[in-house]
């Protein structure tokens, strides 16, 4: 896409509804893989434009929210996680406060084989959960919103949400990581599957949970746009 129409798709954009509408599964934008950020939006239009996925990000709620997901095909993302969950949540999952971050032509990398499953869901996904898989430590690089190199590591729920989000940035949808027999409407976790871990969940609807020790499949990376269970 040239330069101008990005310039122009993001003030249409940010002329319209507010808070910004979050595009639904199954719109091409969500399954193409975003381009490299470089420069192509004004610094101002840059800025409204990070400061119009944060509002949406809060409205929804969500704890991440990558640009495709409001059709803007580039690769950026905000991440921000109040963790505001009991101390069990907080040690079985590593879900700590997450500030405010913008991240720019992010990728990551698996740091050591260690993996962690937990229920996820996805603000283009309204109303489903699914546990995934992931690489409990991870390797960030890119860069801030201000050209500053990334280079730094997340654990437990931080490099969950990383992960969600950047995925979307290369056309990746939770599901497609998601042990499927898992899936779950948001009421039925809420109802059935409300504890720290998702053992109880995998024993009743008969899906493993992948960890480094018993996982054969391959199933490796997950990034996706991410909501809290």
């Amino acid at each position: 896409m040239p330069i101008t129409d990005l310039s122009e798709l993001v003030d249409e954009l940010l002329s319209g509804t507010r808070p910004l509408p979050i595009i639904p599964a199954g719109v091409p934008v969500l399954r193409q893989p975003a381009l490299p950020y470089e420069g192509q939006l004004p610094a101002d239009q840059l800025d409204r434009l990070l400061a119009a996925m944060r509002e949406a990000m809060h409205s929804a709620p969500g704890v991440g929210l990558a640009a495709p997901q409001i059709g803007v095909p580039l690769r950026l993302a905000v991440i921000e996680d109040p963790a505001e969950v009991t101390a069990e949540v907080r040690e079985a999952r590593g879900r700590v406060p997450q500030p405010y971050r913008v991240l720019v032509n992010p990728v990551y990398e698996a740091v050591g084989d260690g993996r962690a499953a937990f229920f996820e869901g996805c603000l283009s996904i309204p109303g489903w959960q699914a546990v995934v898989s992931r690489p409990d430590r991870i390797r960030l690089r890119g860069q801030d919103v201000s050209g500053r190199e990334l280079d730094e590591e997340f654990t437990g729920w931080p490099a969950r949400i990383v992960q969600h989000e950047t995925d979307h940035l290369d056309g990746v949808l939770y599901l497609d990581l998601a042990e499927t027999r898992s899936l779950s409407s948001a009421q039925a976790v809420s109802d059935y599957w409300s504890q720290p871990t998702p053992a109880a969940a995998a024993r009743s609807l008969d899906f493993p949970l992948r960890t480094a020790a018993d996982d054969d499949s391959g199933n490796g990376n997950d990034n996706r746009g991410a909501t809290a269970p």
